[in-house]
């Protein structure tokens, strides 16, 4: 197999953690803000809310790369179908995980790969089913204090303390409650071009 890849990666998305899921793979991508707005349409289901904005990311930053490959990604939980994103603040963070307190919630988080040049075009969704114990304020408190998880959907890290708020997840794709489906990911992307695994030439 080549020891090059056919087409330059671009990861749409200024998350960190994405990016830090990204870097897992070992292939060279660069990183730009898809500047999409993610007010929810009226009436707008959360899956469909995450389907919408993960191809519209991939698509914004698409435009101006069109040679790339670029990825798209959402997240939002749905919580019987309130759409959760983002809280942003101690308070919202608060009401979230109130609101979540003894329920189960699907994490939705959707992705898009986009070529262009090559009419390239893969959208999937990840669901996550997440089962949230009960919580007494004081935990709420305790919790968001010590993690401030205020840029995560559903103000819950589960790859950090937020792991003790929560009774069971379940997933076909582990990666997907943080923000980014690998499996799904490296699945589209060897079908958009990208190598992966590739061969090394050992020096001479």
């Amino acid at each position: 197999m080549p020891d090059i890849f056919n087409r330059k990666l671009i990861l749409g998305s200024t998350s960190a953690y994405r990016r830090e899921l990204l870097l897992r793979l070992n292939i060279p991508f660069t990183v730009e803000s898809p500047h999409v707005d993610e007010t929810p349409l009226p009436g707008e289901s959360p899956h469909d809310l995450a389907c919408r904005l993960a191809l519209a990311k991939a698509n914004a930053v698409a435009q101006h790369y069109p040679d790339c490959v670029v990825i798209g990604s959402d997240q939002v939980a749905d919580l019987n179908g309130l759409a959760l994103g983002k809280p942003g603040t101690h308070e919202r963070a608060t009401l979230q995980l109130r609101q979540m307190s003894g329920k189960t919630v699907i994490f939705q988080t959707a992705l898009a790969v986009v070529c262009l040049d090559s009419g390239f075009c893969q959208q999937s969704l990840a669901p996550v089913k997440v089962v949230f114990r009960a919580l007494e304020d004081a935990e709420i408190e305790n919790y968001l204090r010590q993690e401030q998880p205020y840029d995560c959907a559903g103000s819950a890290k589960s790859e950090g303390l937020g792991i003790a708020l929560l009774d069971a997840i379940e997933s076909d794709d582990p990666t997907a409650l943080v923000g980014l489906p690998l499996i799904r990911t490296t699945r589209m992307l060897r079908d958009a071009g990208i190598t992966l695994l590739a061969a090394k030439r050992v020096a001479p």
